[in-house]
């Protein structure tokens, strides 16, 4: 009794006065006490003296007796005039009687029964065990608790059943695994449940059969699977609740569904199964678990099929990102599985698996239904192969699939094929798809993000140069916008918020690219692989900007658990470790990045969304002398910019990267078409205009031939397009060069300025990231400003980018073949140039001053 509250109840009544009066019912399901306790208050009166009769047979009759008490077992099968003896017993006053049965079935006898005996007092209900009572009634058996993951499976498994319990409990102590280790259940108690089903009607054995097979406790559903009138399955499911074989809500108890389940032929059960499938359909009810069991036993079939179709149409149509696509892709698998046809369903599971983030699997799949002209969804294949290979950074290959597909095949996906072209500088083409998808697209969020997107790109292109930054960067928002609202699950080449920001880092508008690319992170949008193609741009921003310290965080974050990012993401990646290493002047570091981006760039085509990265990458390049591995990408990327007629928004920040870098290899007159294509640029773009005098700053400089004031101007002029760490660079770079004292000195100080003051010098903390790492020393610690020339000469440069690698002053004169002594002697005299006293002082100056020799 342990664990059931109102048996001991009783019992501990009885105990204490076994000669008073007792009348009382004693309900509760098969297998929940009801014969225990009986048994228990048997041992009780017969201890006290008192004779027991009726316990477990029809009882005869007796007159009311002080020494005798009577306790009937299972009084629902007793028949009516049975019944009424006890009730005449049970109203004649002195009396003890305890009678016992189950809920169901009700005869108006016991009915009767059950008001004359609860007049003396209140029914005794026994029922299933919550957890803490099987862990009372367990402890009481065994003398001490029990590990949680055996009171789980006991919970689990017996559904609270007192007498499954036990026999669930006594089989694991006999074999000795109480101690939770690899818990299951013991074969012998599905044996020994087996055999008490055995011992039930047929029919009950078959309703119990169609319930654990999945069928609802209906009482229309099981007459049709069963084949019997619902009156019929009513009283059946009635008896099946009263014998304590089904939970509360219907459902079989676990351990009777793996007896019943277990002792049916292989064959029926896929017969039942199939009825269950049938019904269920026929009346809408939920029957994938139905369909899995029967795919999982051999069964083949189109009602099977359509099952899992629609369960994986059903979860790709959730906003819930890749979990749910994860789930369609196991689903379409399990269509095929069951019969369906694989290049029909090959689409479908293509964009699932692309979703869930497995791109090669998706790839595979996407080629599969391309190769089949007979394919239904041509589109949806075009758009997944081509949206993979786009972040694969093969964009002329995901144009080439558009291109093939066709526009009368390529329905809502026209928007995504335009893109393709424009980034490969088929304007025309472009052009063309869009115009012939014009009013054919589905007013969906999604769809009008892609058109938005499509939109804002080629506004980019062609739009007057005075509006279309403003104007693509309006319309770029807006699609970013729809797509937060339409949650995760879009497949994209590319998303509206990393195409806002590039071209925003294009014009110069970075707090637009930041404020973008936040709320896309926030909101989701673009799915699993779209985190890192934000996170990365929001690395460049922050580098762009000058703060180096968030750009490295960024990058941080970026890298996968597993490593490896997409070939686009990681050209861009391995840019901005070069561009970071690039402007803290860390040669060995950037020599070890450059290694990295050699192999990053022969993976990635040109393209016109990848302009900023081979940009870096070109500087990087001519300063670690190298720059013939670049050479033919930056022709790849003029070429594409011919095509597409040269859009200042686009060609003018490749000019600025291209003009550096030729400056970077001692060739100035390399440098002057790019100088001349953003003065040309400059007339009509405001953001071209201030490069433009940038670049004649830088030319001016270098030929040794400038105005310190109009180096400044174009210095701050490069602050207000975000880009003051350029300008401190290009200030810094006429201070060293210039041979006017008081003019150095102001160069060094707006070089300082900029570098502490600029945009990126507010940049918002990563969310969640440590905000510690170590800023620059130059923006930190501002130098004191020299005393005397600051011309270092060329033997003085060599020392110093030397020195801020950390060499000692031996390994130093071994590289340039001099003596230890010489380089202290030149360290002295840059010490005395730069009037400092402090080793802190001197590498402050020195990472400025190299840091615009670098440029």
């Amino acid at each position: 009794m342990a664990g059931l509250a109102p048996a001991q109840t009783l019992y501990n009544a009885v105990c204490a006065d076994p000669s008073a009066p007792l009348a009382v019912s004693v309900i509760g399901p098969g297998g929940c006490g009801k014969s225990a306790l009986l048994a228990a208050l048997r041992q009780a009166y017969l201890a006290a003296g008192v004779s027991v009769v009726g316990t477990g047979a029809v009882p005869v009759e007796l007159k009311p007796s002080s020494d005798v008490a009577m306790l009937v077992d299972d009084a629902h099968q007793l028949d009516g005039p049975g019944l009424d003896r006890l009730r005449r017993l049970a109203r004649s006053g002195e009396v003890r009687l305890v009678v016992a049965y189950r809920p169901w079935p009700r005869k108006p006898e016991l009915d009767e029964l059950e008001d004359a005996v609860g007049g003396h007092h209140p029914p005794v209900l026994l029922d299933r065990l919550d957890r803490r009572g099987i862990q009372i009634r367990c402890a009481a058996r065994l003398g001490g608790g029990l590990p949680a993951s055996v009171v789980d499976l006991l919970c689990e498994q017996t559904g609270g059943v007192p007498m499954l319990i036990d026999w669930v409990v006594d089989s694991l102590q006999t074999f000795g695994r109480l101690d939770g280790d690899c818990l299951e259940l013991p074969s012998d108690v599905v044996d020994r449940v087996r055999h008490g089903l055995d011992r039930l009607a047929p029919q009950l054995r078959a309703l119990l059969l169609a319930v654990g097979l999945g069928a609802a406790p209906d009482s229309e559903i099981l007459a049709e699977v069963l084949v019997v009138d619902p009156a019929v399955v009513a009283d059946l499911l009635s008896m099946a609740q009263s014998a304590g074989l089904l939970l509360t809500d219907g459902r079989v108890i676990p351990l009777v569904r793996r007896a019943i389940v277990a002792v049916a032929a292989p064959g029926t059960r896929r017969v039942v199964a199939r009825l269950v499938l049938a019904a269920h359909l026929k009346r809408g009810r939920p029957v994938l678990g139905l369909a899995h069991q029967l795919v999982d036993a051999g069964a083949r079939g189109s009602d099977l099929t359509a099952v899992f179709e629609a369960a994986g149409d059903a979860a790709m149509s959730e906003p819930s990102g890749s979990g749910a696509a994860a789930q369609a892709a196991q689903l379409y698998a399990q269509a095929v599985a069951a019969g369906a046809d694989p290049a029909s369903l090959a689409p479908r599971r293509a964009e699932a698996s692309a979703l869930a983030g497995d791109l090669d699997k998706a790839l595979r799949l996407a080629d599969q239904a391309l190769s089949d002209p007979s394919c239904p969804d041509l589109g949806k294949a075009a758009n997944v192969a081509g949206a993979v290979l786009a972040q694969r950074g093969l964009l002329a290959r995901s144009a080439e699939v558009y291109r093939w597909v066709g526009p009368a095949r390529m329905g809502s996906a026209a928007p995504l094929a335009a893109l393709a072209l424009l980034g490969t500088g088929s304007l025309a083409e472009a052009r063309e798809v869009l115009a012939a998808s014009d009013g054919d697209r589905p007013p969906t969020l999604v769809a009008g993000a892609e058109s938005l997107m499509a939109a804002g790109v080629l506004e980019s292109v062609l739009g007057s140069p005075m509006a279309a930054a403003t104007t693509a960067l309006s319309t770029l928002t807006r699609a970013a916008a729809l797509l937060e609202a339409g949650g995760p699950a879009a497949l994209l080449p590319d998303t509206p918020a990393a195409l806002a920001a590039i071209v925003a880092l294009h014009c110069g508008e970075l707090d637009v690219a930041v404020s973008v690319l936040e709320r896309a992170l926030a909101s989701g949008a673009g799915g699993l692989f779209a985190r890192a193609r934000h996170q990365l741009l929001l690395a460049w921003t922050a580098m762009i900007r000058g703060d180096i310290s968030l750009a490295r965080r960024w990058l941080a974050r970026t890298v996968p658990d597993s490593g490896a990012l997409e070939p686009r993401e990681e050209l861009f990646a391995a840019a901005l470790a070069v561009g970071l290493a690039r402007r803290e002047s860390d040669i060995p570091t950037l020599q070890t990045a450059w290694a990295a981006a050699r192999e990053a760039i022969v993976r990635h085509p040109a393209d016109l969304f990848a302009l900023l990265p081979l940009g870096e990458l070109a500087v990087a390049a001519a300063r670690l002398r190298d720059f013939d591995r670049v050479a033919p990408h930056l022709e790849q990327a003029r070429i594409l910019l011919d095509r597409l007629g040269d859009p200042p928004l686009w060609a003018a920040p490749l000019h600025w990267y291209a003009m550096h870098a030729a400056m970077l290899r001692g060739q100035p007159s390399a440098a002057e078409p790019h100088a001349a294509a953003l003065v040309h640029a400059a007339k009509n773009n405001h953001y071209a205009a201030v490069l433009a005098a940038a670049g004649r700053a830088w030319m001016q400089v270098l030929a040794g031939q400038f105005d310190p004031t109009e180096v400044e101007t174009a210095a701050r002029g490069l602050q207000t397009i975000g880009q003051a760490n350029d300008g401190s660079r290009l200030v810094g770079q006429a201070a060293i060069r210039t041979t006017d004292r008081k003019a150095m000195v102001a160069l060094l100080g707006c070089a300082r300025a900029l570098q502490a003051t600029g945009p990126g010098a507010a940049s918002a903390v990563l969310d969640g990231a440590p905000d510690d790492s170590p800023e620059p020393v130059a923006a930190s610690r501002p130098a004191a400003a020299p005393s005397v020339a600051p011309m270092l000469s060329s033997r003085e440069r060599e020392v110093a980018e030397l020195i801020l690698t950390g060499l000692t002053y031996r390994q130093i004169g071994e590289r340039l073949f001099i003596s230890a002594k010489t380089v202290e002697h030149h360290v002295a005299r840059m010490r005395q140039r730069l009037d400092v006293t402090s080793r802190d002082e001197l590498f402050a100056q020195l990472r400025m001053l190299v840091g615009a020799i670098g440029e």
